[in-house]
């Protein structure tokens, strides 16, 4: 019997980037007969990823705009880099964490193939402005989170998909107008993809963290707002889509508490 988290062990290992895209896209079959117990303990440093882009401090990345072909480049790479780090980050979920109901698996690996596809819709696109991925340095603010809360499935889900993930259903739109500015309608066609899938996955998020604070008996917005203080992390900050958190499974409280931070 095939072991899925053993798989999505080895693709997130991979160091190199179509291997990974290839290894992930292949983890495939009916979650009943798929073992989730059992995993092998990583052979090396996580994540596995190329020697390029050159990671710098977030503070150190450059401001992007869209106005010019180079910046437009800059803002495509930094997009590519967040979704081929979101591929890391659903493998890493899939591997990491057990004890949970099959469903579970079955949805964070539906997440890292679609991290795959918008990782080569982001790519293939930003080939053809000359640039290809790796050639711009990045940060790696997410998969520091996601070391953070490498012992904590609640505070996994809590900061990076109910909380990280979450923030780009609200950056998404502007930075649509923003390309659709400079004439770039297969960016912007690329980025209403990414929109919709998102959605999905933050829904998974939201899901899960909720299925995880009812097992444990504690309230989610409650136990939210105290992770983010737990952690370090800044509360959420506007303008917010609200109407795509909602299509993503935020409740009514946690919406009206966001209004109220905006």
């Amino acid at each position: 019997m095939p072991n899925l988290r053993n798989l999505a062990l080895e693709a997130l290992e991979e160091n190199n980037i179509d291997r990974k895209c290839e290894l992930t896209r292949a983890i495939c079959g009916d979650i009943a007969t798929l073992d989730v117990q059992e995993v092998l303990t990583p052979s090396s440093n996580l994540p596995g990823r190329p020697d390029k882009p050159v990671l710098i401090d977030p503070k150190e990345v450059a401001h992007r705009t869209a106005g010019s072909l180079a910046g437009r480049a800059s803002l495509l790479h930094s997009i590519a880099h967040i979704e081929f780090n979101a591929i890391n980050l659903a493998l890493d979920i899939v591997w990491r964490f057990p004890d949970m109901p099959k469903e579970f698996y079955s949805d964070w690996l539906q997440v890292a193939r679609e991290e795959v596809y918008h990782f080569g819709l982001v790519r293939d696109h930003l080939r053809t402005l000359d640039c290809d991925y790796g050639d711009i340095p990045a940060h790696s603010g997410l998969w520091d989170i996601c070391e953070k809360t490498a012992d904590n499935l609640k505070a996994r889900l809590a900061l990076v998909p109910v909380t990280l993930e979450a923030r780009g259903l609200d950056v998404n739109p502007a930075m649509q107008d923003k390309l659709r500015q400079a004439g770039d309608m297969r960016a912007v066609e690329i980025l209403g993809i990414i929109l919709r899938d998102e959605i999905g996955h933050v829904k998974f998020g939201t899901k899960w963290f909720n299925y995880v604070c009812d097992s444990e008996g504690v309230d989610p917005l409650r136990t939210y707002q105290e992770l983010l203080e737990n952690y370090g992390m800044k509360k959420p900050k506007g303008p917010f889509n609200l109407d795509g958190r909602k299509n993503a499974g935020f409740s009514d409280e946690a919406l009206n508490w966001l209004k109220n931070l905006e």
